[in-house]
C-alpha cells in the first residue's frame, strides 16, 4: 500500500512538471491566394467592362476596363440572393408578400396583394425570372425596408472584397449611386458560388412554385439561355435597362475548374461570355501548387528523440495556370531553425510562398507529417519526481 502510494505521488509530480515546462509552436495564417491582377490578360469583347475570373482561387483571367463604375441592371440580384441566403435560416418559410412590392415595374412573377410564399421560391423568381417584385419582397422580409437591405447589401460586398461598387436597390433598377464593377461583380459571384443553396438555384433551368389560391402552379423559367446552349454552364443571371445596357454574368464548369465571367453593357453578352469562357478552359488547367503531406522541408528538433521532423504542405492548393507559366514558378520556404521537442503531428511551424513573375500569388501553412517525442527531458523530469518523493 505504501509503495503504491509512493508511485502515484511520483507520478502526479512528474505531471505537474512535464506542465509546468510547457513547449510553444509557432503559427502562421491560413494559406491565402492573391487574384495576381498583373497576370490578366486583355481581351477582346464588346462589353464595356469584363472580368473573367476562376471561381476557387479568384484568380482574374482576362479583363477589359474591369475597375470601371457600371450600372449592373439585374445581376445586382446576386448579390441580392446571396444576402438573403446568408440572412434567413429557413429559407422555406412561408411569408406574406408586402404591398409595396406588387406591381413592381419591369421583368416580375406578377406576385399578387395578400399572397403567401415561401422566401425559397421568391429565390427562384428572383434568380430565374428576374422578379422585381420578388426582390423587393425579399429586401422587406431579410431586413425590414429596402433602405436597411441595401446597407446589408453594401457591408456584404465590402466583406467579399467588392470594394468600388455602391448598391441603392435590391433589384437593379436605375437608381443614382448604384454601380459596381466588373471585378466586383465577378468577384461577388464566385463568393455566391460556393455556396450550395445559391449554386443550386443559379443552374436551375425551370422551377414551380404555387401560385396564390389557384389549383395549378406558378412555372418560372431562367433566362440564362446558356444553361440549355453551353457545355458545363451553371449559372448565374442576365440583366437589362436603358441604362446599363445588356449585362450578365455566366459560370461554368469543366472537370476540376470552374470559371466566372461578368459583363456589363455588352450587346452580345452570350456569345462573349461562352468565348471568353472557353478560352479559359482552353488555355488554363488547375496546376498543383502543393499536395497535402508530400514533405517539403525537414526541420531540426532540440533534445528529441529524432534528429530532425519531415514538414509538408497542410492542404493541396490547386491554381490556375497557363503552361507556360507553371514552368515558371518560385516557391519560398518559410521555417524556423529547429523546433523543441516533443513536436505533435500536424504542428503549424512555417508556410510555403509561391511566386509567379515575382507576385506572390499564394501562400499555403506548412505543418509536421510526423512526430518528434523528446528524448532526455523526459528521463530527467522522471528522476526529479523519483527523488523528491524519497
Amino acid at each position: 500500500m505504501i509503495k503504491s502510494n509512493k508511485r502515484i505521488y511520483t507520478l502526479s509530480i512528474f505531471i505537474c512538471l512535464l506542465i509546468a515546462v510547457g513547449v510553444g509552436v509557432i503559427g502562421f495564417n491560413r494559406c491565402t491566394p492573391n487574384p495576381a491582377y498583373i497576370h490578366a490578360a486583355a481581351a477582346s469583347t464588346s462589353a464595356q467592362g469584363m472580368a473573367t475570373l476562376e471561381v476557387s482561387t479568384g484568380r482574374v483571367l482576362y479583363q477589359k476596363n474591369m475597375h470601371a463604375k457600371l450600372a449592373p441592371a439585374s445581376t445586382t440580384k446576386i448579390l441580392t440572393a446571396l444576402v438573403v441566403i446568408e440572412s434567413i435560416s429557413d429559407l422555406d418559410k412561408v411569408h406574406a408578400i408586402p404591398d409595396s412590392a406588387v406591381g413592381v415595374e419591369g421583368s416580375s412573377i406578377y406576385l399578387e396583394r395578400g399572397e403567401k410564399i415561401s422566401v425559397r421560391d421568391l429565390l427562384y423568381g428572383l434568380m430565374l425570372q428576374s422578379g422585381n417584385d420578388c426582390a423587393e419582397s425579399l429586401a422587406i422580409i431579410t431586413a425590414g425596408s429596402k433602405e436597411k437591405f441595401a446597407a446589408l447589401m453594401n457591408e456584404t460586398a465590402k466583406r467579399i472584397g467588392a470594394l468600388n461598387s455602391n448598391f441603392v436597390t435590391p433589384h437593379g433598377l436605375d437608381a443614382e449611386g448604384h454601380y459596381t464593377t466588373a471585378y466586383d461583380l465577378a468577384l461577388i459571384s464566385a463568393h455566391a458560388l460556393r455556396n450550395e443553396e445559391f449554386a443550386q438555384i443559379s443552374r436551375t433551368k425551370k422551377h414551380s412554385a404555387p401560385y396564390g389560391d389557384r389549383d395549378y402552379n406558378r412555372v418560372i423559367i431562367n433566362k440564362n439561355k446558356l444553361l440549355s446552349s453551353y457545355e458545363g454552364c451553371d449559372g448565374v443571371k442576365t440583366g437589362f435597362t436603358r441604362k446599363a445596357g445588356r449585362t450578365f454574368v455566366a459560370s461554368a464548369t469543366r472537370g476540376d475548374m470552374q470559371v466566372v465571367c461578368a459583363v456589363l453593357n455588352c450587346g452580345p453578352m452570350f456569345e462573349d461570355s461562352a468565348r471568353l469562357m472557353t478560352a479559359a478552359f482552353n488555355e488554363f488547367t488547375m496546376t498543383p501548387l502543393t499536395r497535402r503531406g508530400d514533405i517539403v522541408a525537414r526541420v531540426k528538433v532540440d533534445k528529441g528523440r529524432n534528429i530532425d521532423v519531415a514538414v509538408g504542405a497542410k492542404e493541396a492548393v490547386y491554381y490556375p495556370l497557363r503552361t507556360s507559366e507553371a514552368d515558371a514558378l518560385q516557391h519560398k520556404i518559410i521555417l524556423p531553425q529547429s523546433v523543441k521537442a516533443p513536436v505533435r503531428l500536424g504542428a503549424e511551424i512555417g508556410k510555403k510562398q509561391i511566386y509567379l513573375a515575382n507576385e506572390l500569388i499564394y501562400s499555403v501553412e506548412l505543418v509536421t507529417v510526423e512526430a518528434a517525442d523528446s528524448d532526455n527531458l523526459v528521463d530527467r523530469l522522471r528522476d526529479i519526481a523519483e527523488r523528491w518523493s524519497g
